[in-house]
């Protein structure tokens, strides 16, 4: 009973949902989206392996949290699953779980509400929810707000390798601030690591018209992928054929294609 309306059917649709809205937010749904809609579950699952599970965090603070099957079955069920639990038990943990699930699932506004409400004594300064405010107040374009919380975490060993430092140097190009955004990226290079870092500034290069460096970006970062471990491999393969279509993209622009 899995495509005649049986209980199946709307899980199918719930994965296939997920996948489509995950993708799409991380700019590889052309990638991805035949697979998805044409093999369902076998897409889907394909999907969240190699884009969900087997992705690394850079930074404990910064990134959501791994993928709980339940929850993607089920994202409604969960999340309401977590507000009685706070309802019965108002702790700071409570409260964060659940706005990292508010966060997940795109409810920013209730994410940054439960994330600002739990900023109070003792977790005033807490690493976890101003990394996880930088990942909201981004997705909302609110820019001038991201920047102090990045700078309470700036000296943090980890911030460097984060995802919370990369929407920083984003921040900062997005008010004005281009000449500090690129000093930061260049702080996120280093030859056979940060490959997010790297292609993010590739593309600050060419929103800057500087598609010559830009291509030394995606060029050097394409020279070293034969030389990693699988594992390396595996883990940046998005960013590697990301760097890909942007060379394309510049070969086309130059004539040289």
């Amino acid at each position: 009973m899995f495509f005649h309306g049986g209980p199946y059917y709307y899980i199918i649709i719930g994965l296939q949902i997920y996948c489509a809205v995950h993708s799409y937010r991380r700019g590889t749904l052309n990638r991805w989206i035949f697979l998805i809609a044409f093999l369902p579950i076998i897409g889907s699952i394909i999907y969240l392996y190699s884009e969900v599970l087997s992705k690394r965090s850079n930074f404990r603070t910064v990134n959501k949290p791994s993928i709980d099957v339940g929850a993607v079955l089920n994202p409604g069920g969960r999340i309401k699953k977590l507000e009685e639990e706070l309802r019965f038990t108002d702790t700071f943990a409570n409260k964060i779980k659940l706005a990292d699930a508010y966060l997940a699932a795109g409810l920013t506004d209730k994410a940054i509400d439960l994330y600002k409400a739990s900023l109070t004594g003792a977790f005033s300064e807490n690493e976890h929810v101003m990394a996880q405010l930088i990942v909201a107040y981004f997705e909302q374009q609110r820019y001038d707000e991201v920047i102090p919380l990045a700078k309470k975490l700036y000296n943090l060993p980890q911030f460097a390798r984060s995802k919370a430092h990369i929407l920083y140097a984003l921040s900062l190009e997005n008010t004005g601030n281009a000449e500090q955004a690129e000093n930061e990226f260049k702080a996120m290079r280093g030859r056979y690591s940060y490959y997010e870092q790297r292609y993010q500034y590739g593309l600050f290069l060419m929103r800057a018209a500087r598609d010559k460096d830009a291509w030394q970006i995606f060029t050097d970062m394409l020279n070293e992928e034969p030389h990693l471990g699988q594992m390396e491999k595996k883990t940046n393969r998005q960013w590697f054929a990301k760097a890909k279509d942007e060379l394309r993209k510049i070969s086309v622009q130059e004539g040289t294609v």
